[in-house]
């Protein structure tokens, strides 16, 4: 019912999965990451120990054939799981259960794990891997230009609904939960693939304070907030108390403004309201 890339690149040392499926919200229990330790998917019939064990026994210097193993010998019925495994060298491991759907599989290589269930074709996996390794630009979309590859073969044979990535840094951190550098979800659409990279497109924006974009792909009052701030980057003083005046007017967010201005937490509202 899914397909699923894990993988490590190779120049920054990052971990990451980029899942989809014909199923509501594939976030919540096929992808698995932790930053300096291993990533993980866990898909068919899904087992969430293989994920959350599975990284356990990374974390603790089992190789991932090893981890896998030890948490396949612990399943009741592993004959319906599909799991693909990272750790943070690059070593991989994969599993394919006899009761998966057709068309199944997984290919593995230097650095990453591909597998699918319930395929539209056995092309999917192979698409998946080259769209994978053929892409450029950086980690996150060569994992999404994956994903939009297979999907392109024929995806899930049932159609497609969600579509999840996790990235997490390469160093390991005190708190399992730290590092994670994307962690983007989309539980239910009709191109799936195609709405999260929108989605890693808009992270991209938030993370390099890039206005323009904001300003036409955030959502309501950010919008026009994002609208202002580009306008007064510019120097278009102009549109850019248009777009405030626009942004004043909905609830609350004038109060948000005037607490950002008198808390310093937003460098420039002062000059904006000015």
């Amino acid at each position: 019912m899914t397909f699923s890339l894990v993988a490590r690149d190779p120049a920054t040392g990052r971990l990451g999965v980029a899942v989809s499926t014909c199923a509501l919200a594939v976030g919540r229990a096929v992808p698995w990451a932790r930053a300096g330790v291993g990533a993980a998917a866990t898909q068919a019939t899904t087992n969430r120990a293989y994920g959350a064990r599975g990284l356990t026994l990374l974390a603790d210097g089992y190789p991932p054939e090893e981890a896998l193993a030890k948490v396949r010998a612990d399943d009741p019925d592993p004959s319906q799981r599909q799991v693909g495994m990272i750790d943070v060298t690059g070593r991989t491991a994969a599993w394919t259960g006899r009761g998966c759907l057709s068309a199944c599989g997984h290919v593995t290589g230097d650095g990453f794990t591909a597998q699918g269930n319930m395929l539209a074709s056995r092309s999917v996996i192979p698409s998946l891997v080259e769209g994978y390794l053929e892409a450029r630009g950086e980690f996150a979309e060569r994992l999404l230009a994956g994903l939009a590859a297979a999907q392109e073969a024929g995806g899930d044979l049932r159609g497609r609904q969600s579509a999840a990535m996790m990235v997490v840094a390469a160093d390991r951190r005190p708190d399992p939960w730290d590092g994670v550098l994307i962690d983007l979800r989309v539980d239910d659409a009709r191109e799936p693939v195609a709405e999260l990279l929108r989605l890693l497109q808009l992270q991209r924006a938030y993370e390099t304070s890039d206005h323009e974009t904001l300003a036409r792909d955030a959502p309501g009052g950010l919008r026009d907030l994002h609208a202002a701030l580009a306008a007064a980057q510019r120097g278009d003083r102009h549109t850019a108390a248009d777009a405030l005046r626009t942004l004043r007017r909905r609830p609350g967010w004038d109060g948000w403004l005037r607490r950002m201005q008198s808390s310093g937490k937003m460098p420039g509202t002062q000059t904006l309201l000015d």
